[in-house]
């Protein structure tokens, strides 16, 4: 059964520097405690994908297209389509006096953050530091390098909800998938997250991935419950109906001793509630666009760097 663009798989792989054989990232927990990559917060196992939508290094992206489940295949990548080619331009130097401001004292394989004018951070590598001057190398530290991954392709997913179940996992691995309900149509599908302990901003940002990624493999129409702009509303936010603004203004009425205003000063009193009201909600639907703008541009920062 061959692979091919907007398939839903299951795979196990290792990355490898071809010129050194240094192991830089792998699915296999003993393979990277023996490599001193394993991280404790890291997921391990075998990875869902889909195929051609940037969830795996750009290189290797490509090449599963075609490949057959069950067996295992060793891919060359070059420079340009894993970390990039070395860029001299991304060597800056800096003083020493910089640094020593900050508190830092840099040496040769140091690695720091730069915060540029812009307010962009980019890390790099000290590689010299000699009369005042220091020599930071920004680009990828595997740049101009060609990568070599072993690859298998355990099974490729058919099931529509088992699809979704996967992209899930993928973009939310830590989440509880028995307190999830799928339900997918031929064209729509609708995901309810029914955990009260999933962090709000981490479901955030994956729903706001899963819904490019499902909308990748076919899906036009994709709903969420709770959704991106429920959570994004702060919990203290308290939408004032006429309903709610008529008993404060009754209060008020029995604080002062005043009668209801008769005719047209009780007409032009709804009025003014009316456009109150009206302006709130606006000024709320404004301020929720904003930041979700602000979180889908974070979340295209993450696809970027998921798949550079």
């Amino acid at each position: 059964m061959k692979i091919k663009k907007g398939d839903v798989v299951r795979l196990h792989y290792t990355g490898k520097i071809k010129e050194t054989g240094e192991i830089f990232d792998t699915t296999f927990e003993e393979i990277a405690k023996d490599a001193g990559i394993y991280s404790e917060k890291g997921i391990y196992g075998p990875v869902p994908i889909a195929v051609g939508a940037g969830h795996v290094i750009k290189g290797l992206d490509e090449q599963l297209e075609g490949l057959e489940v069950g067996k295992k295949y060793e891919i060359l990548i070059p420079p340009e389509k894993g970390f990039g080619r070395r860029d001299p331009k991304l060597i800056k130097t800096f003083t020493l006096g910089q640094f020593r401001r900050q508190g830092l004292y840099p040496f040769p394989g140091m690695d720091v953050e730069v915060t540029t004018e812009s307010g962009k951070k980019l890390k790099g590598r000290v590689l010299s530091v000699s009369s005042g001057r220091v020599r930071v190398d920004f680009n990828h530290p595997f740049a101009g390098k060609t990568l070599l991954y072993e690859v298998e392709i355990l099974e490729k997913i058919d099931d529509p909800i088992e699809k979704v179940k996967g992209l899930i996992e993928l973009r939310l691995p830590r989440i509880d998938l028995s307190k999830v309900t799928i339900e997918v149509g031929e064209k729509d599908v609708k995901v309810v997250f029914k955990d009260p302990e999933i962090d709000k901003n981490t479901l955030i940002l994956g729903e706001i991935l899963l819904e490019s990624d499902l909308k990748f493999i076919g899906y036009e129409e994709v709903e969420f419950e709770p959704s991106v702009e429920e959570l994004l509303k702060p919990p203290e936010e308290k939408v004032e109906t006429e309903e709610t603004q008529g008993d404060k203004e009754k209060a008020e009425t029995e604080e002062t001793g005043e009668t209801e205003k008769p005719g047209e000063e009780q007409e032009e009193s709804d009025e003014k509630s009316t456009k109150s009201t009206k302006k709130s909600k606006t000024v709320r639907k404004r301020a929720a666009s904003t930041k979700r703008e602000a979180t889908k541009k974070m979340a295209e920062e993450s696809l970027e760097n998921e798949s550079a």
